[in-house]
């Protein structure tokens, strides 16, 4: 066990996840709609041209695209269909059991969201800055390699006991394994390093990781996962 320093410096609500959807992905999802010029649009008229041309399909056959876009190898058709039809009015990204797929169903419902004006659910991340101080440099590099789930422990005691994170994943938290962690955290950036001063930035799922917005400054333990996940 480890013990920090743990300070929330910022935190903030999105609507879209940064950097989830680059012009390459609008020129893919523009040929796969069978857009003949696609090559030939500008960079910078590409979003818009493939929001435009979403909205020429029924949303349901929309949704369809970007699913088999997004998960062409993980989906079969009649389960992108099914989910389809179920993300008109379900948020995937945090009621779809499937927790290793909930950043794709993000990236998939916030571009439907804006094609289509709001007739899908109104996708929700947050993003925060997160100080971490250590009794000694080398505990850092508890933070390094695989730092989702040592995170995890570290910003769950700045969250309410009945946050959902603590309820649903109490033992993960408290133990040595905790590979669900890197479906929690979504994009972790670090900002800035000294020597036992580590600032991150945190993207993930309001679901999950909304509460820390309630987050002071406190001591926490944490630990690095020492058992391996068995081959799936």
């Amino acid at each position: 066990m480890k013990n920090f320093t743990v300070e929330r410096l910022s935190f903030t609500t999105l609507s879209v996840l940064p950097g989830s959807w680059t012009n390459q992905d609008y020129l893919e999802l523009l040929r796969l709609m069978s857009f003949e010029e696609a090559g030939e649009i500008e960079p910078a008229e590409l979003k818009a041209m493939c929001l435009m041309a979403l909205t020429d399909l029924e949303p349901t056959e929309a949704a369809a695209l970007v699913l088999g876009y997004l998960f062409a190898d993980q989906l079969s058709s009649g389960q992108i269909e099914n989910l389809a039809h179920q993300m008109l009015t379900e948020k995937l990204w945090e009621e779809n059991p499937q927790l290793h797929q909930h950043e794709g169903f993000f990236k998939a419902t916030q571009l439907l969201y804006e094609a289509y004006n709001g007739k899908f659910p109104r996708a929700e991340a947050v993003q925060f800055q997160v100080q971490l101080t250590a009794d000694q440099p080398d505990d850092l590099t508890l933070l390094t390699a695989e730092p989702e789930a040592p995170l995890l422990r570290l910003l769950a005691p700045g969250m309410p006991g009945n946050t959902l994170l603590k309820r649903l994943f109490g033992e993960q938290l408290a133990g040595n394994s905790f590979p669900e962690a890197e479906f929690i955290i979504w994009q972790l950036k670090t900002i800035r390093q000294e020597a036992c001063v580590l600032v991150l930035e945190v993207v993930g799922s309001a679901y999950w990781l909304d509460d820390f917005k309630y987050a002071d400054t406190y001591q926490a333990t944490t630990q690095a996962d020492t058992v391996a996940e068995e081959a799936r």
